[in-house]
């Protein structure tokens, strides 16, 4: 699945990405860190992959899209995959 990060600062920003610890291990974003592009500008894409490894029924990962030097414009999100 891919996310679509809105650019909401007045400048380029470095951004980490990551799943929460709480998250199934079934997750993983890439790219995992990179620079934001100014208000304005084209979105940051990240590509979000589940791979359940076997494990069945509903999966929840928690996505962090982290600005450290903008923390208030962070954004999360909750990722859900059914697998069977």
């Amino acid at each position: 699945m891919k996310v679509d990060v809105k650019p909401v600062c007045m400048t380029f920003e470095d951004y980490y990405c990551g799943f929460t610890s709480d998250s199934h291990p079934a997750f993983s974003v890439s790219p995992d860190a990179g620079k934001m592009e100014r208000r304005n500008g084209p979105p940051t894409t990240v590509t979000v992959t589940c791979n359940p490894k076997g494990a069945s029924g509903a999966l929840v990962g928690y996505l962090c899209f982290i600005l450290p030097e903008e923390r208030d414009f962070s954004t999360f999100y909750k990722v859900t995959c059914n697998s069977r």
